[in-house]
């Protein structure tokens, strides 16, 4: 049979392809499919990487804009409740304005220096600011900076609505406010508590396994919890929620979104300190975990954790640090990320307030009181593992064997309060450890001390410690200063970098790392000369003073005002 195209069709230099014929017979050209395949098959991972993020934060408009329409009438019925407390109030007092609320006539009442900074363009703003704080009747340091948030938020902005979302479920709002102590007061028809059902998702004993990954994914729920009760127009977390916070901008994107963070949740230490030949390879409850196989499992997963982090805080809109040892260790972090995004404000340190002017008041420090302080070491921190009480009652008991003069009558003060069994079990132990190192009629334990105790405890030792390795800030250590005590901190962290340091070109207390060298700080603090210990605690009262209310409430207006005139009412979905 003729096949005039066998030869074309089977010849070397073509395709060994079949060629379609069309309706005249005339044979096509190759197919271009295959090419077409190959082409979407190189790119669909580009598509899927940029189709599948638009999808979900499309997802999450939708979702946010579901959560503001459900719980719009919940916002709506607490302002109203709110502007009718606040109309009672004024009445009560015969004061028919805002601007000269209670807490500026408290401030009046006991001398403080103004610092209300207004704005003519948002003085007047009467927004809602959420603040993310499930702890909130705690008692803490942490607390100390909310509330003091609070009261420079009403200072600043009097019409503004402040509400808590805590999961303190066993106290009313009364009740919280008479527990804020601190000396720190506060309008109180502008605060409203909303309660968490979910707080239990962030504690660690619910996550006994990648503890750090499941508390985060709590807090994502936890703040699902707060956001269906009521969406605000400035969403803060004043606890270290970052992914809370990360999760609220996902799905409000032009909701402005601050974080204070005391302390990282993870850092480059904690992940230096996984190796023992790193310089931290000795530090921490982690100290040199990093070996073998699960070592080297739990530093890949820190990794993965540590870098998902700094994506999370890449999306905060304002960044507080407690300290320039958080900043560092959160710039690190999240700087990267954030240099990507030239509207975010730069990372800022705004020091935790600080009782000082009420120790200066309470607590006389001149040459004529001298005689009142006995040499006594004092360390008031909770009975923690990371405050290290080990590290105190060793260097201590060093002290001791010496046999020197400065160790002639020195006593120790533990003064710290017992949150749970494990607490408890902890003093147990030193307690046991006390008794091995044959001190135990010079070490006096103080549990759950009054701040009347720990006020009365201030003002008759002389040298105040602390143990902890990374303090993140130590408004402890702070304290101590304020009342006159010379300090021996832990050489890193807050205390090194920001409170225990040179006043006037001299020391205003000591740093140590080992047992050895808090023993020689210890050594040294109780033999100074009368006329030099006074100088030095004259000095470390002075440079307290960096830390008082006054300077935290203009810095966190500073920073507030850059929310405030973020807001804006036609938010996107």
């Amino acid at each position: 049979m003729h096949l005039p195209h066998s030869r074309v069709l089977f010849h070397p230099n073509y395709p060994i392809v079949p060629r379609a014929r069309h309706e005249n017979n005339r044979i096509m050209e190759p197919s271009t499919f295959p090419f077409v395949v190959a082409s979407l098959a190189i790119l669909a991972p580009f598509a899927i990487h940029s189709a599948v993020p638009a999808f979900l934060r499309v997802l999450g408009r939708l979702f946010g804009w579901y959560l503001r329409k459900k719980s719009e009438g919940r916002k709506h019925q607490i302002i109203n409740s709110m502007l009718e407390e606040d109309s009672e109030e004024k009445t009560n007092r015969g004061n028919g304005s805002l601007a000269t609320s209670p807490i500026q006539e408290f401030n009046t009442v006991e001398g403080e220096p103004a610092v209300r900074r207004l704005p003519a363009n948002n003085s007047d703003w009467d927004g809602v600011v959420g603040f993310l704080h499930p702890f909130c009747n705690a008692g803490g340091g942490g607390e100390r900076v909310l509330w003091a948030a609070i009261r420079a938020t009403q200072e600043q902005w009097p019409k503004a609505k402040c509400v808590v979302y805590t999961g303190d479920h066993g106290a009313n709002k009364q009740e919280i406010l008479d527990r804020a102590r601190f000396n720190i007061h506060l309008y109180r028809p502008t605060i409203c508590f909303l309660y968490l059902t979910t707080r239990d998702w962030v504690l660690a004993s619910r996550w006994p396994h990648f503890t750090l990954l499941g508390q985060s994914f709590g807090s994502v729920i936890m703040v699902l919890d707060a956001l269906s009760m009521a969406v605000p127009d400035i969403f803060i977390d004043t606890m270290g929620y970052a992914f809370a916070v990360g999760f609220c901008k996902f799905l409000f994107r032009r909701m402005p979104t601050c974080a204070y963070v005391h302390y990282p949740t993870i850092s480059t230490d904690m992940l230096d300190s996984l190796n023992p030949e790193s310089r931290v390879g000795g530090q921490g409850i982690n100290a040199g975990q990093g070996v073998g196989l699960r070592g080297v499992a739990k530093w890949i997963y820190w990794m993965a954790f540590a870098k998902l982090y700094s994506r999370v805080g890449a999306s905060v809109d304002v960044v507080m640090t407690n300290s320039s040892w958080t900043q560092n260790h959160i710039q690190k972090l999240w700087g990267p990320y954030r240099r990507l995004k030239p509207e975010r404000k730069p990372i800022t340190v705004v020091y935790p307030p600080v009782s000082v002017k009420e120790m200066e008041s309470t607590i006389q420090v001149s040459a004529e009181t001298e005689n009142r302080r006995k040499k006594a070491l004092l360390y008031i921190a909770q009975f923690r593992p990371e405050k290290n009480h080990e590290l105190v009652v060793q260097s201590f008991a060093e002290l001791l064997r010496r046999d020197c003069p400065a160790a002639k009558e020195a006593e120790l003060m533990l003064v710290g309060s017992v949150r749970d069994d494990g607490d408890s079990k902890r003093v147990y132990q030193l307690r046991l450890l006390v008794n091995e190192l044959h001190i135990k009629d010079r070490v006096k334990f103080r549990l759950d001390a009054s701040w009347e105790e720990i006020l009365e405890q201030l003002g008759r030792c002389s040298v105040g410690v602390n143990g902890m390795w990374n303090e993140h800030f130590g408004i402890g250590v702070v304290e101590y200063q304020a009342a006159g005590l010379i300090v021996v901190a832990h050489d890193s962290g807050g205390p090194k970098m920001d409170i225990v340091i040179d006043e006037d070109d001299k020391p205003t207390g000591y740093h140590a790392t080992t047992v050895e060298e808090f023993a020689n700080a210890y050594e040294e603090a109780l033999s100074l000369p009368e006329r030099e210990l006074v100088e030095m605690r004259l000095r470390a009262r002075r440079s307290s003073r960096r830390f008082t209310e006054e300077v935290f409430a203009r810095n966190w207006t500073r920073e507030m005002e850059f929310l405030v005139g973020m807001v804006d009412k036609k938010y996107s979905y």
